[in-house]
């Protein structure tokens, strides 16, 4: 008897194990549900396999040849390793199963991400799985949702500039609304340091770079922002906590998030750069959450309907 050159089969193993426990081909058989022909045919299968004889069938009981022995002690630890990297992978599959891919823009990812997420966790039924949160520039996100690499997309929107996340590939809900707010650091008197008057005297401007979303909006919604003889760029950037930073630091004066700035201007570290109720230098936003329309997993699924029904 020689080794064969054929794969070896688990079901051998664990045959042969049943075999050296019971000493007994037919109650072996028995015990592993199977017909006791095909049972030999397994025995003398992984026998063929290993080249050498590995059961004594000249004693009964029937035991393992000292080959069998060698075998039977790495067949035990091969079964177990095996069983318990299959019941790893079932939890694993299970797990991803739960897990959700989100992508969010550097400003939202802080100032809504956590509070939102919250709130959708206490509508679900059931718990998530591991949360991956991807926090980029807009177009960094957008490209991520593009490539499918994400299942959720959270940004600032504005009816008036469409986005790459179209139909008929493409949803969105409408999840929660902001304002971009002109701030700035307070004087001596806690009033604005570049306040927004009626004169055109060019007041240091905390501007968002061409490759902001917001920025992208503002252009759109608020062109009179961008006039040279009332505003100059003094820093321009796509991240708007570095805008927000600068701002306290009496750098200038920036449009921004009011849900990033509210703790802030409760506190008097910034105020508004014109009187609260003059809302046309104010820019309202909606804060949308997009997602691919091909069928997801059951767990990104229902975070969607809960997400769309908090939002009606």
């Amino acid at each position: 008897m020689g080794p064969v050159n054929r794969p070896l089969d688990l079901e051998w193993l664990e045959d042969f194990l049943a075999l050296t426990e019971t000493g007994n081909f037919s109650r072996a058989a028995q015990a592993r549900n199977i017909a006791q022909p095909a049972f030999s045919r397994h025995i003398r299968s992984l026998e063929e396999w290993a080249g050498v004889e590995l059961i004594d069938r000249s004693q009964h009981p029937a035991s393992a040849t000292p080959a069998g022995e060698i075998i039977m002690d790495v067949a035990r630890d091969v079964v177990l390793r095996l069983s318990q990297a299959h019941a790893r992978a079932h939890e694993a599959h299970e797990q991803a199963g739960r897990s959700l891919r989100f992508a969010a823009t550097h400003v939202l990812s802080l100032a809504f991400f956590p509070g939102w997420l919250q709130q959708i966790e206490q509508q679900l039924t059931t718990q998530l799985g591991p949360i991956h949160m991807v926090s980029d520039s807009f177009k960094v996100c957008e490209e991520l949702m593009l490539q499918r690499r994400v299942q959720f997309f959270l940004c600032y929107g504005h009816a008036s500039v469409a986005t790459r996340l179209l139909a008929p590939d493409f949803e969105f809900t409408c999840i929660g609304a902001d304002r971009l707010v002109p701030v700035s650091a307070p004087d001596a008197e806690g009033k604005a340091q570049h306040a927004i008057h009626g004169d055109h005297t060019p007041l240091p401007m905390l501007a968002y770079s061409d490759e902001s979303w917001l920025g992208q909006i503002m252009r759109v919604r608020m062109a009179q922002v961008f006039d040279p003889a009332r505003f100059k760029p003094v820093v321009t950037s796509h991240h708007t906590g570095l805008l927000k930073n600068l701002a306290l630091g009496g750098r200038g004066l920036g449009w921004l998030p009011l849900s990033l700035v509210s703790a802030e201007l409760a506190d008097g570290r910034l105020v508004m750069a014109t009187p609260e109720d003059d809302a046309g230098w104010q820019l309202p936003v909606e804060i949308h959450l997009f997602r691919a329309k091909a069928a997801q997993t059951a767990m990104a699924e229902a975070l969607w309907r809960v997400a769309g029904n908090a939002a009606g």
